[in-house]
């Protein structure tokens, strides 16, 4: 079996030659597998998913405590049984690559809550004639009980609330996939509000940490930092010895002229004499 986390989102329609189908987005994973549970331990096997982020201060310290190992802070949590849970380990990243086109999943989720309503919307009744006497009695239950008993069996359909529960849809086939933006499209509708949880599983292996085996060739590429030799090619500073020219200042020699002046007084005395 193989399993994973997503949120609902808004449905579509794709088309395939000439034909269109809906299809529901749902944004899958990636899950961080938080625990595993053994039937030494555990009296069961199972893995415990997470997904999403959440705030520090708006999770419990042993909570924070039980995901340390796994270096998350998630939003959600759920677990899944299934045999042969011990394979996998703490840290370890499920993401929607672990399906493929074509796949038969089914989806979990929480239907939309809609309140307290009547027979008509929750049941399906038909309601009576709206005709020749029945005032205000068109959506009305009718009789809920036997005479004889004298009291209302369980389990009779009336009145509610109506939607919030945990509903499954099965047979449902996966029409397209994009691995980049986990993303996945499943054909027709599935349970639950747009952004609410779900859960996917289908039959075949589960795959583990795909998505870091695709990342880390691209951060071996990263040697283009060493062609900054660029960087030594900054002997145009050592240009600067331009600088070094003014030696134009030592040719200062012309104040050493001045002995023109000690002539001037070398005359001046010949003169007093």
């Amino acid at each position: 079996m193989k399993f994973i986390l997503g949120k609902k989102m808004s449905m579509t329609q794709m088309w395939f030659n000439d034909k269109v189908s809906a299809v529901t987005t749902v944004k899958a994973g990636p899950c961080v597998i938080a625990q595993v549970k053994n039937k030494d331990k555990d009296g069961y096997e199972a893995l415990q998913f997470t997904l999403g982020e959440k705030k520090e201060k708006n999770i419990s310290k042993p909570q924070l405590g039980h995901f340390k190992k796994a270096g998350v802070k998630p939003a959600h949590v759920k677990e899944f049984r299934f045999e042969g849970a011990s394979e996998f380990k703490v840290g370890d990243v499920v993401s929607s690559g672990t399906f493929a086109v074509g796949d038969i999943v089914n989806v979990c989720g929480t239907s939309k809550g809609r309140g307290f309503q009547g027979v008509v919307k929750r049941h399906g009744f038909h309601g009576f004639r709206k005709t020749h006497g029945n005032k205000d009695q068109e959506r009305m239950s009718g009789s809920i009980g036997p005479k004889g008993p004298a009291h209302v069996f369980k389990g009779m359909k009336m009145g509610g609330r109506m939607g919030g529960d945990r509903v499954t849809t099965t047979n449902l086939e996966i029409l397209a996939l994009d691995e980049e933006n986990d993303l996945i499209f499943i054909k027709g509708a599935i349970p639950g509000a747009i952004n609410s949880l779900v859960m996917i599983n289908a039959k075949g292996e589960m795959k583990v940490n795909l998505k870091k085996a695709e990342e880390t060739p691209v951060a071996e590429e990263t040697p283009v930092a060493e062609e900054t030799p660029v960087v030594e090619e900054t002997p145009v500073v050592e240009e600067a010895s331009v600088v070094e020219e003014t030696p134009v200042v030592e040719e200062t020699p012309v104040v050493e002229e001045t002995p023109v002046v000690e002539e001037v007084k070398t005359e001046n005395a010949e003169e007093a004499k």
